[in-house]
């Protein structure tokens, strides 16, 4: 029997997963076997981890593979032998074993730069995973018991990209929820970027100033973070922000496991595939979500790091894994729309379309908030447990954005 072995169970690899079994089905073809290895049967909703209750933002999957005969293998991936088409994983409690592959498909997803700064390891926070979002949390909550102080009540925030923005705004909520209404929170977004919301354009930067006045979030623009300590954070200009709380959002890499492939990368790590989402001088890998460095369209745009992208990029790599290994045509990807609908906190959201970022229809706040919530709490989460549903779902047709 053949093997389609995905490396990663994010959206990438779960819908790498339903794409294969979607072909398959369709060519009633029982000769492929679709792997899925990963340390949990599990989606993690990334994009929510700025929320609270972030230890309630796991989809579970196992159900959802066995309805559509793809087989799960708990075990975190170390080694792709590409001489012998295997990949080495250590098992919960270490035990190490391997499965091999016709077909390989990475879809192990990103991780947050960890710079080395003094004191960051020690002090600093992310929203990166669930683990680590929810020791944000504890924490937060934690300060409720702290002695009320400027430096109790301030959250500096590094990076004013789209996890910094969202964390920010939603931080005043959070804080006031834990320590009180009589508490005002005192939260700073530091980015190295010389306007408000530099990182994301023109177009979206006034509701983002306008959402900073509402909420009260100062930002210190042509600055970085040169230490972090207990106490807070220094500049490089020099300048200490007193802070019980400092969370790093700066820069994303594509998992390191991405450096054994045989393949050029760009500079966050990202492998660059054919429009098949092959790698390109690779005959039997493929690259999804995060890991692939993948044209969009033909204007030159590519995708980013994101479950927008990752998406679909999982339902094309799916198909066409499967396509090879049964002598069917594959599909290019393809996916010219581009949109973003960034969340604000209290204030509201933005919705804006196309790479330039224009704000478009919905452009009343309220109502772009109310299409963010649906897109965290509906659109992104995997499928019902049920074949018919979820294999209709991996259509790599279905518009995304």
């Amino acid at each position: 029997m053949k093997q389609i072995l995905i490396i990663g169970a994010g959206f990438a690899g779960l819908w790498s997963a339903l794409g294969a079994a979607r072909l398959l089905d369709q060519h009633k073809r029982d000769d492929v076997l679709i792997t899925v290895l990963a340390p949990q049967a599990e989606l993690h909703i990334r994009p929510r981890f700025y929320e609270p209750d972030v230890h309630t933002m796991a989809a579970p999957l196992q159900a959802l593979f066995d309805a559509v005969n793809v087989r799960f293998v708990k075990g975190s991936a170390y080694h792709i032998d590409q001489a012998s088409r295997e990949v080495a994983y250590r098992q919960p409690g270490g035990i190490e074993a391997r499965l091999g592959y016709d077909r390989l498909i990475m879809a192990c997803g990103s991780l947050l730069n960890r710079p080395a700064l003094e004191g960051f390891d020690l002090h600093a926070f992310d929203v990166d995973k669930i683990e680590s979002a929810t020791r944000l949390e504890e924490h937060l909550k934690s300060l409720a018991a702290r002695p009320d102080s400027p430096a109790r009540n301030t959250v500096v925030v590094a990076g004013g990209g789209f996890t910094g923005i969202e964390t920010a705004t939603e931080l005043p909520s959070r804080l006031r929820a834990i320590l009180g209404d009589k508490v005002t929170p005192r939260i700073v977004v530091v980015d190295r970027g010389t306007k408000i919301g530099a990182a994301l354009g023109d177009g979206i930067r006034p509701a983002i100033e306008q959402a900073s006045a509402a909420l009260g979030i100062e930002w210190v623009c042509g600055a970085t973070v040169a230490s972090v300590d207990a106490g807070g954070v220094l500049l490089d200009n020099g300048e200490h922000i007193a802070a019980n709380t400092v969370v790093w959002t700066v820069g994303f890499k594509a998992n390191p496991l991405t450096e054994q492939i045989t393949g050029e990368r760009d500079r966050q790590g990202r492998l660059h595939v054919d429009g098949q989402l092959k790698v390109i001088g690779n005959p039997d890998v493929y690259a999804a979500g995060d890991v692939a460095y993948a044209a969009c369209d033909e204007v030159g745009n590519f995708a980013v790091m994101s479950c927008q992208h990752a998406i679909p990029l999982g339902r094309y790599a799916g198909n066409n894994a499967a396509a090879e290994l049964i002598g069917v045509a594959p599909m290019t990807y393809s996916q010219p729309k581009y949109v973003t609908c960034l969340d604000l906190g209290a204030w509201g959201a933005v919705y804006t379309e196309g790479w330039e970022r224009t704000v478009s229809p919905p452009t009343d706040k309220a109502e772009a908030k109310q299409l963010k919530q649906q897109i965290n709490s509906v659109w992104i989460y995997p499928p019902a447990a049920d074949r018919a549903t979820a294999l209709a779902a991996a259509d790599p047709l279905i518009p995304v954005a």
